[in-house]
């Protein structure tokens, strides 16, 4: 590639970051750091009504915690809407565009008559070609750019291929409203030019936009950016993917336990693939991205996938960085005695996150698991685990309880032999004596080593639990 490459993510603020805005980001991301380019963020936000600097934070907010980062300072293009005028004037003095005088009355009417005659609503042209000497009093113009009357607009784009579009079946597109304000086709083509982007990388439901910004570019004798036009993330259904497919916001997914890596990991797999690789590292994704992989077929969304994924990256993350993600998400989700517990007792719980990630597979079930740490005694027992601490288990665990109390060495090794050799003396499989005790020492049926958990909390807090459920 000759010319340096900029690439654009230019979501609106209406809202959370969803996941497709996020892959799209992703996409851009990947591509302009493959070419050591640069991916410039742009937040549209001329809909003065909907955009909130609350929506606006939170897409930032995602976007970094996601690890896509951009280059430069975010660009607003409300207060760009100036260079927009200036340009939709200066089309107006080059004979491209005209000033158009229909009332919105004309208009409806208009559309009313072609809807009778079976013909899609479009613009008739009715001011292309009228001098402004007959504008009628007290009407505020629009400016519409002229669209070719024929021939073909032709999208040579990374994804789609070779997509044409007949000339005839565009009409002349407000580029200014009579307010003076500027329209979203005409503004982002502006500031495409201006941030000098080179590749336009969005959801296949702007193809037809493509095509009607084309005409402004041509008419401003601008270079138009190469496209890739991404198809939409689907549902595992094959329907467009919602809420119930999974189509949250990045700060959802936060909330819900997954780590940013695994996130990026998918994201990268819906719509693009390298092989047969499944799973890869940020430098891996930047390295093989090619836009001109991207897959034209709709991508569905996994959330099963997603979450076994989540789970590769919990068992190879560091036990001090999961922690800090454990802490984080507990303040998050403001739960304050899970914020405590995690903070009082960091040295003990860093000591059982090798034994806890192999069973969870989001941060969340990995507090879960850390609760038997700090939990409060009594442990409440869940519903599922109480069948294991009867009469007769009961009786047991205050036999055993009387043995460990004569325990000299309180580490894992010593425990197990001692619990070993209680099970044989028993007759019992060493199952049968674990189960009993993990849920006393836990309250779950789900845990590290019971030998290992006695370990971690220590001879006094053990002896005590266990003791709570001895009969």
């Amino acid at each position: 590639m000759t010319t340096k490459v900029i690439t654009r993510f230019a979501p609106s603020p209406t809202g959370y970051l969803h996941i497709g805005g996020a892959r799209t980001a992703l996409f851009n991301w990947a591509f302009a750091r493959k070419h050591g380019g640069k991916m410039l963020l742009r937040i549209e936000d001329t809909d003065r009504a909907r955009s909130t600097e609350a929506a606006k934070n939170a897409l930032l907010d995602g976007l970094s915690w996601l690890g896509i980062h951009w280059d430069g300072d975010p660009i607003s293009q409300f207060e760009r809407a100036q260079r927009h005028a200036e340009v939709a004037h200066e089309l107006v003095r080059s004979g491209k565009a005209y000033y158009c005088y229909a009332t919105p009355e004309e208009l409806t009417e208009m559309r009313e008559e072609q809807k009778a005659k079976g013909l899609p609503p479009r613009y008739d042209g009715r001011w292309r070609d009228r001098d402004p000497s007959e504008a009628p009093e007290g009407v505020e113009p629009a400016i519409r750019i002229k669209a070719p009357l024929e021939g073909e607009i032709v999208i040579n784009d990374h994804v789609q291929g070779r997509v044409v579009f007949k000339a005839e079946n565009l009409d002349d597109l407000i580029i200014l409203r009579s307010d003076g304000t500027p329209t979203y086709m005409h503004a982002v083509v502006v500031d495409d030019h201006d941030m000098e982007v080179t590749h336009i990388i969005r959801g296949d439901d702007h193809l037809t936009n493509t095509a009607r910004q084309m005409v402004i570019y041509n008419a401003m004798g601008w270079d138009v950016p190469e496209t890739a036009h991404v198809p939409l993330i689907h549902g595992p259904d094959g329907a467009k993917l919602s809420k119930r497919h999974g189509a949250l916001g990045a700060d959802a997914y936060r909330r819900l336990g997954y780590l940013p890596d695994a996130i990026v990991n998918y994201l990268a797999r819906l719509g693009w693939s390298h092989g047969d690789d499944e799973i890869f590292s940020r430098d891996q994704l930047v390295e093989w991205f090619d836009i001109d992989d991207l897959n034209k077929g709709a991508a569905r969304f996994d959330f099963a996938k997603l979450e076994s994924l989540n789970g590769h990256y919990i068992r190879a993350a560091a036990p001090a960085s999961l922690f800090a993600n454990m802490r984080d998400l507990a303040h998050e989700l403001e739960w304050a005695q899970d914020a405590k517990g995690l903070e009082d007792n960091e040295q003990t719980i860093l000591a059982a996150l090798p034994d806890l990630q192999p069973r969870a597979k989001t941060v969340v079930e990995l507090i879960e698991l850390a609760r038997f740490v700090y939990a409060q005694r009594p442990l409440p027992i869940a519903e599922n685990a109480q069948k294991h601490l009867g009469e007769e288990e009961g009786t047991m665990i205050s036999e055993i309880v009387t043995r460990l109390e004569a325990l000299s060495d309180w580490d894992a090794g010593s425990i197990g032999a001692l619990i070993r050799s209680f099970a044989e003396e028993k007759e019992l499989k060493l199952g049968k004596v674990a189960q009993p005790l993990r849920v006393a020492l836990t309250g779950q049926t789900v845990s590290p080593g019971v030998f290992e958990v006695m370990q971690l909390l220590g001879k006094p807090e053990s002896l005590a639990r266990l003791s709570d459920q001895a009969k």
